[in-house]
């Protein structure tokens, strides 16, 4: 009680006015450690340190009990170190259930307590508004907005006038050779990331990119649409089963003309060749195409399984258990497939919603615009595609829906697993894509974003103090230099893109260390994660709640496709790799002897 009473009356000492010069004082960023700036009309702030466990003028000192914290704490970057190495060690904790789920535990809590709940900011105020946490129009801010009055774009460092999009993209992000991914990511994982992460990565740009059109989590829209009008359309009304045709002996979405949903086919695609899918776009490329129609099938085979096990349910029951049972599935999968590929480390991630029961979290989520920018992973996308031996350039594979149904879905999801995705670097984003590069940094411009820096300490990096440090090299770091002059300037989707990887990465510290948070919380705070929701009756009885928790990105595949399993993986197996590499030799030998 002492202790609590002397740490309260520290932070009530701390907010005291500070004197500066003329203009907005908040424009330096004075206040540290989470610490809120509020400027006065004669040119002084205050720093609100209330609930950051720091203390002074700027909240600068730790309080006894946030010191002895802090000293116990590892760095992001230790704790990386750790996880990536010691396979010996993690295999015994993976082995030992109460310290494997203690660890999941902390993971979870550790990360998703970094994420603002209720949010606070939005793209339209520098300062905390209702509208914030409850216009769910907005995505939200984990910081505010630069403020209008500041010297320069990034508050009072850097150039007064940033350098043009257009330039930043050729100098720093256009690709010169291919550079794939030091994981040997495959392609099959690019294509998973983009249709997983558009059911709630929609900007809605007729109000602006601070808006979204979307919901803020996993809804299964990318699978059901974003709207009652578009599942209904989506829907055969029969044993809650959602449309579908056979061709070539194999289930794909229906037509457009048989589910007139909402897509944006360009003219050119006959109609006759225009799927209906749960996102307008998804006809974009036969990656989201594939995964559609596995989700599809998938749904529509779980049908099958709840019609034998509740034959007197009718078909609006079918459908939404089946609904939760997919976006379950969808969960488990993402967590222990997709997210344990990403991170990379040995410690053995897992789905298991109880383990939060009982204790401090909030079962509800609002997407981040940071969130949805610096998850632009275009350098994924190879410039071309293999396919069954065929080649098809970038330009051939879009809007090219014969692709999937031509090759069927076995080899193309063979075809995905056995290529190489890019490299999420500096000088590695494709020719096709370079205008979304150029649009994100503009967006980022339009809502004010802080620099790259300010992001770091928000998330409790150590903020860069060179070019060279951000990037680790020189020539990149000399073109950074160039455009911005001051390291405190960097941008932020610029920042996330050119940061040096992490040892045994596919990232930079920033890409994971703020990505992560808005992951682990928008996952585990779905509402059927919520101790209300995760019980068997949900899912339809033991049948039901037995799939999601038997869930994994290879059974998705292989429980819909007639034969024998394919190849489903997310890393290129070593195997083909070798394979790759000799027959690359093999031809250019060949080239070189001609």
């Amino acid at each position: 009680m002492l202790l609590h009473t002397a740490t309260s009356t520290l932070v009530f000492l701390s907010i005291c006015v500070i004197s500066t010069n003329a203009g907005n004082p908040c424009c330096s960023y004075p206040c540290q450690n989470g610490g809120v700036c509020m400027p006065h009309s004669n040119s002084q702030y205050t720093c609100d340190c209330t609930g950051t466990e720091f203390y002074g003028q700027n909240c600068e000192t730790p309080t006894l009990l946030q010191r002895f914290k802090l000293l116990l704490r590892p760095t992001p970057e230790t704790l990386h170190t750790w996880l990536v190495h010691n396979k010996w060690l993690w295999d015994i904790v993976n082995s030992m259930t109460f310290v494997k789920d203690f660890i999941m535990k902390m993971v979870v809590l550790i990360r998703s307590n970094i994420v603002d709940a209720p949010p606070t900011y939005t793209s339209d105020h520098e300062y905390i508004t209702l509208d914030a946490a409850t216009n769910l129009s907005y995505f939200t801010r984990a910081l505010p907005p630069v403020p209008r009055e500041c010297p320069t774009p990034m508050g009072v460092v850097g150039p007064k006038i940033l350098p043009d999009p257009k330039l930043v993209a050729e100098k720093l992000f256009r690709r010169t050779e291919f550079k794939r991914d030091a994981l040997d990511s495959s392609v099959l994982l690019t294509f998973f990331a983009q249709h997983f992460t558009h059911m709630f990565f929609k900007t809605d740009m007729k109000k602006g990119p601070g808006f979204t059109w979307g919901g803020h989590g996993v809804d299964g829209s990318s699978v059901y649409g974003p709207d009652k009008h578009t599942e209904n359309l989506l829907r055969s009304f029969t044993d809650g089963k959602l449309k579908s045709q056979m061709i070539n002996g194999e289930e794909w979405p229906p037509y457009v003309s048989d589910a007139p949903v909402k897509m944006l086919y360009p003219p050119s695609v006959p109609k006759d060749k225009q799927f209906a899918l749960g996102h307008e776009f998804f006809g974009l490329l036969p990656g989201l195409l594939a995964y559609g129609a596995i989700w599809l099938r998938e749904h529509n085979r779980v049908c099958e399984i709840l019609k034998t096990e509740h034959p007197h349910w009718d078909d609006e029951q079918l459908f939404q258990t089946t609904k939760l049972i997919i976006i379950g599935e969808t969960i488990k999968i993402v967590i222990e497939d997709y997210v344990q590929h990403l991170s990379n480390y040995h410690f053995k991630l897992f789905f298991k919603p109880e383990l939060m029961f009982g204790q401090s979290f909030q079962y509800s989520n609002r997407i981040s615009v940071e969130f949805n920018h610096l998850y632009h992973w275009h350098p994924l996308m190879p410039d071309n595609f293999n396919i069954s031996g065929t080649d098809y350039k970038l330009r051939n594979f879009m809007f090219n829906t014969e692709i999937p149904v031509k090759h069927g879905m076995r080899q193309l999801v063979e075809s995905f697993s056995s290529q190489h995705a890019g490299k999420v670097t500096f000088r590695n984003h494709g020719a096709g894509t370079m205008h979304v590069a150029v649009d994100t940094i503009k967006h980022g411009r339009e809502l004010r974003f802080q620099s790259f820096n300010q992001y770091r300490k928000r998330f409790r990096l150590k903020p860069y103090s060179s070019f060279q440090e951000l990037t680790g090299e020189t020539e990149i770091a000399a073109e950074l230099e160039s455009l911005y002059e001051d390291i405190e300037a960097v941008e932020f989707y610029v920042g996330v893109i050119v940061e040096r990887h992490r040892e045994q990465s596919m990232f930079g510290g920033g890409m994971i260390e703020i990505g992560g948070p808005f992951s682990v919380k928008g996952l585990m705070a779905n509402p059927i994660c919520s101790p209300k929701y995760w019980k068997p009756s949900t899912f339809g009885g033991d049948v039901g709640f037995n799939i999601i928790k038997t869930a994994s990105l290879k059974k998705l595949f292989c429980k819909n496709i007639d034969g024998d399993c394919p190849l489903v993986s997310l890393k290129v197996p070593q195997t083909v790799s070798e394979a790759q590499a000799n027959e690359k030799c093999d031809s250019q030998c060949s080239k070189n002897e001609l």
